[in-house]
């Protein structure tokens, strides 16, 4: 047994859920998932949601009726969204995330991103999700968030031009929401009317998408407060690792690596604020540990396989200390 694995206590009851293949019923209740981006660190979000998965009994998507992410929360929200399990998902982050951040340019680490989209996704269409989604990526041009839906029902207007994720495939907005400018390059992609655009990281513009979520859940689908559930799910807080030797300059590590990690946590923080303020009557669980012991340093481009799985495992542990309120959110 892994001893980083949450455990059952002797006499301890086991955790309330339905039986393996038992449909859950349809209470009215819009429940939402949103997941943040942080790169690499989203093993930590697949043991939240590893632990959830377990406590429903059934994919993700048939419980949750908007799925939002940004960075590598985009990637889990669309695979989540087109009916792959969280086994699956994270096999595929061990298969290609080390990868991704073992190469030393932002056009290797680019093309290794292309590859994972295109193997992962292949031809996918937001027609093909099995529930509300919200790909949160940035206009590098005029500065604007785009986000990528698949239903007219989440549109705030245009609803008659309106056309599933832009007539974008689901590979190329996820690779959008990932790109992480300049340790990435920016990600050209043409529209379904033919309009060509670059993008880059969602994270720019909204790190935690829950806001982005609320407000289709609030204004477009028309849910009132007490019909909303929101569990919004973070990459964890973590001390930053120490990367300073001439070899690790050269393969780009340097005081930007720090500053856009700083970034992307002021945003995460200061929306997560926002949405305490301006939603404090929808219920929600945020889960979002901090980890302060030396050996938890890390940031959004670990390669190393055995931190990884210790974030996941942590992500495992996170959820425990939330258990409760779940199963009210969730049961």
């Amino acid at each position: 047994m892994d001893p980083a694995a949450p455990t059952q206590s002797q006499g301890e009851t086991p955790a309330t859920k339905l039986p393996l293949g038992t449909e859950h019923r349809n209470d009215g209740i819009c429940r939402i998932l949103s997941l943040d981006g942080g790169g690499a660190k989203g093993f930590y979000t697949l043991g939240v949601l590893k632990e959830i998965e377990g406590l429903l009994n059934c994919p993700l998507y048939k419980r949750f009726d908007l799925v939002f992410g940004t960075s590598t929360g985009s990637i889990i929200a669309a695979l989540i969204a087109l009916g792959h399990s969280v086994d699956g998902i994270c096999s595929l982050y061990k298969t290609h995330v080390p990868t991704i951040m073992s190469r030393w340019t932002a056009s290797g680490r680019s093309e290794a991103l292309s590859t994972l989209a295109v193997e992962v996704f292949g031809k996918a269409k937001f027609e093909d999700v099995k529930t509300g989604i919200g790909i949160v990526a940035t206009k590098w041009d005029i500065e604007r968030p785009m986000i990528f839906k698949a239903s007219v029902e989440q549109a705030h207007g245009s609803r008659g031009t309106f056309q599933p994720g832009f007539g974008v495939p689901i590979a190329d907005a996820v690779e959008a929401s990932c790109s992480a400018y300049p340790f990435f390059k920016k990600k050209s992609i043409t529209t379904g009317d033919g309009t060509s655009m670059l993008l880059v990281d969602g994270g720019f513009c909204a790190n935690n998408p829950a806001l982005y979520a609320l407000a289709d859940a609030v204004r477009a689908l028309g849910k009132a407060p007490g019909e909303i559930r929101l569990v919004t799910v973070g990459v964890g807080e973590y001390p930053s690792p120490k990367k300073w030797s001439p070899l690790s300059l050269v393969a780009g590590w340097s005081p930007a690596v720090r500053l856009l990690q700083k970034v992307l946590e002021f945003n995460t923080q200061s929306l997560d604020q926002l949405r305490a303020v301006l939603f404090k009557d929808i219920p929600t669980v945020r889960i979002n540990d901090a980890f302060t012991k030396p050996e938890m340093a890390t940031d959004l481009m670990e390669k190393d396989q055995k931190k990884l799985d210790l974030l996941y495992h942590r992500g495992r542990e996170s959820f425990r200390t939330r258990e409760e309120d779940l199963k009210r959110f969730l049961l």
